[in-house]
């Protein structure tokens, strides 16, 4: 590493304060420079202390008028500053001899801090202060002051010193920080230089529109915004680049007749949409490199025959296919349909499941490395290493959010003889185009976007539960009338233990109050083989109301099924709650969603349930999703890193999305140098694709 790249060719930097810095991901210069401060305070005004305002960071100057250290529940030091206007106290709670000594009586000063109501009037607490000599001293400060994020040990006026230091570095062209850009994005794009927008970023003049800045609409924070996002993107085109450059079987026949006769037995007929998306993807597979497809359905589009449709190219090549899903129940859902739908057709189904132990599993792993199940549904379990396939060549992952990206192309080590397995991911859960132009930059979309003939709309109404008897008779009469209702428990706490209990006793007091109806329940903590049981005699008509937590969230199938309630939907994303209200309005009955919630309802609950009672378009409750709770939560926390941006934010520079991919694919294909730098600058040892 060059000596002018090292943290230790900064004054002041030893090896316990290099030390420190590394805990805000400072390891060297660059790192130094690219550390932002996240807002500014002009300092530039010297405010009366009779203008003082509580809460609001101000810089006065005045005479120290008395100094007292004072021994209460912990020892502090006040200091009285006194101006023409008035009086106000500077409390120290951390201070030293020299310092108690340095703040004596009839000392000029002047401070700059938040003042607050205290015990003595206005107080200002560890406020940042330089002794003067004369008030006519003007503050020298033509800047605004940034701050930066810090830690223990490291003060503001530390970071600021080091920032000194390097501006000057980096203004005199000392550090060795390369614009990536191509030259003539400048005028194309109207961006300033790297190092003209790091300067300026680090050392505002107070002419600088304050409100531009906060709003992140500044050009030089544009500038760094793109370069943050393009690192993104690329290192996602490296991943796709990665993978497509594998080879994969490619499933090329003139006609596939397991297809036709699957098609054939089936009470219905694909839509329109369903057969568009199934032709993207049997052209992808007969693409001798891996497809990577995602495809995007509202509840109830029909995503499970797509997938279908898909894995009869496979099967009918000789290959066998892998269905993943995120939790038991939706896996197992998946099992008892591709059972009925395969079955018949001389396809075996196998099944693979973290419960499954001893001889069962044993059996099942057999069979899959034989060769002999040639359909194979399961759960995070197919992912172990020891799972091997006699010849894979087509993986299906149901609600891909659930899963990192990391695991699901794991998978692709469990092809054979060179080739690696295509990839189909589904999800029921509509990503915003902005953040799937962002998240899921390595797959190529279809969206199915129409909904089968028959589906009825659904009714939404939100209900105080203090209203809970009327919903219970609710219950009882849609029930009595030969209708099937879903109740609903949501999480009371961190903890799955807590929220079956609770649906438990919830069951309990609902065969107390409907006792002419047959209840039953089902929860995370069932045996795999007990949830089964219930599930099938819900859809039989054996139970007419089923107690569940958010278990079935996805993939329950029960036509009869009308009425749902969700007992505190505010505990709940609208993502999650548009896919429990998509259990109901499958069959032809005018179907209903009860929104059973706790008072008071928070403004941002209220806004939650206002939309989901708006509109049943998936699409939309996603982009209200985002904006209300932002891009991370809406993917998963182990989603794409999307969580790890630094100064860009997905939701605020989502406008930016269309010239980021615009910048990506000139890059990609007219500047390769510069790629691996630009994903090392932002990405660093978090890179997270590299060793995919």
């Amino acid at each position: 590493m060059d000596k002018l790249s090292k943290l230790s060719a900064l004054k002041g930097v030893g090896p316990k304060f290099a030390e420190q810095l590394q805990r805000l991901n400072i390891h060297n210069l660059t790192d130094l420079c690219f550390h932002l401060p996240f807002r500014y305070e002009d300092r530039s005004r010297i405010v009366p202390i009779a203008g003082l305002q509580s809460m609001r960071p101000a810089v006065l100057q005045g005479e120290i008028r008395g100094s007292t250290v004072l021994f209460g529940k912990r020892r502090s030091l006040l200091v009285k500053v006194q101006d023409a206007t008035g009086t106000v106290s500077l409390r120290f709670y951390h201070f030293n001899a020299a310092q108690k000594a340095q703040l004596h009586t009839g000392q000029l000063i002047r401070c700059y801090g938040e003042p607050r109501r205290g015990a003595s009037g206005l107080e200002i607490y560890h406020p940042e202060y330089q002794c003067i000599s004369s008030f006519d001293e003007q503050p020298d400060e033509p800047r605004l002051t940034p701050v930066y994020s810090a830690t223990e040990g490291i003060s503001q006026q530390r970071l600021r010193l080091l920032h000194e230091q390097v501006n000057d570095l980096l203004e005199h062209n000392r550090i060795d920080l390369p614009d990536l850009f191509p030259e003539e994005w400048s005028a194309q794009w109207r961006l300033p230089g790297l190092r003209e927008a790091l300067l300026f970023l680090h050392n505002p003049s107070t002419d600088t529109n304050l409100k531009t800045i906060e709003m992140g609409q500044h050009p030089a924070q544009k500038r760094l915004i793109l370069e943050e996002l393009l690192a993104h993107q690329l290192s996602l085109f490296k991943l796709r680049a990665q993978v497509k450059a594998d080879a994969s079987p490619a499933f090329v026949l003139p006609k596939y007749p397991l297809l036709e006769s699957l098609l054939t037995q089936l009470p219905f007929t694909p839509t329109n949409a369903q057969q568009r998306v199934h032709q993207e993807i049997l052209t992808d597979l007969q693409q001798p490199h891996p497809m990577l497809r995602l495809v995007q359905g509202d509840v109830g589009s029909g995503k499970t025959l797509v997938a279908a449709m898909a894995a009869c190219a496979a099967l009918q090549c000789g290959y066998q296919v892998a269905l993943m899903a995120p939790t038991e129940i939706l896996a197992e859902q998946h099992l008892s349909t591709m059972r009925a739908w395969f079955e018949p057709l001389g396809i075996n189904v196998g099944w693979l499941a973290g419960k499954l132990k001893g001889k069962a599993r044993e059996a099942a792993m057999q069979d899959i490395i034989a060769g002999d199940a040639q359909f194979i549904v399961g759960t995070h379990a197919l992912f172990q290493e020891e799972v091997a396939f006699a010849k894979l060549g087509l993986i299906i992952i149901d609600e891909q959010h659930r899963f990192g990206v990391h695991q699901r192309l794991s998978l692709k080590e469990k092809g054979r003889d060179g080739l690696v397995p295509h990839q189909l991911i589904m999800t029921a859960t509509p990503i915003p185009r902005t953040l799937a132009m962002s998240a899921y930059a390595d797959l190529d979309t279809s969206v199915i976007d129409e909904l089968p003939p028959g589906r009825s709309p659904i009714s939404t109404v939100a209900i105080s539960d203090q209203r809970r008897p009327e919903i219970i008779q609710r219950v009882q009469e849609a029930c009595s009338d030969g209708a099937q209702a879903y109740w609903v428990c949501t999480l009371i706490e961190e903890s799955e233990a807590l929220q079956c209990q609770a649906a438990e006793n919830t069951a309990e007091d609902l065969r107390l109050a409907l006792s002419n109806l047959r209840v039953g329940l089902v929860h995370g903590r069932m045996k795999a083989a007990e949830k089964a049981a219930v599930m099938d005699d819900f859809k039989q008509h054996r139970l007419d109301l089923l107690v569940a937590t958010t278990v079935i969230e996805v993939g329950v199938d029960v036509p009869n099924a009308s009425l749902m309630i969700i007992e505190n939907p505010e505990r709940l994303g609208l993502a999650q709650l548009h896919q429990l209200r998509g259990r109901v309005g499958r069959g032809s009955a005018k179907s209903h969603c009860v929104l059973l919630y706790k008072s008071p309802l928070s403004l941002t609950s209220k806004q939650r349930i206002q939309v989901l009672r708006d509109s049943q378009d998936g699409f939309y409750i996603a982009e209200q999703d985002l904006q209300i709770r932002g891009p991370g939560e809406l993917l998963g926390t182990r989603q794409t890193g999307l969580q790890m941006l630094r100064i860009a934010d997905l939701q605020r520079d989502a406008d930016l999305l269309p010239q980021v991919q615009t910048m990506a694919n000139q890059l990609w294909h007219n500047y390769p140098q510069t790629i691996a730098p630009l994903i090392e600058r932002w990405l660093g040892e978090s890179e997270r694709f590299a060793n995919v």
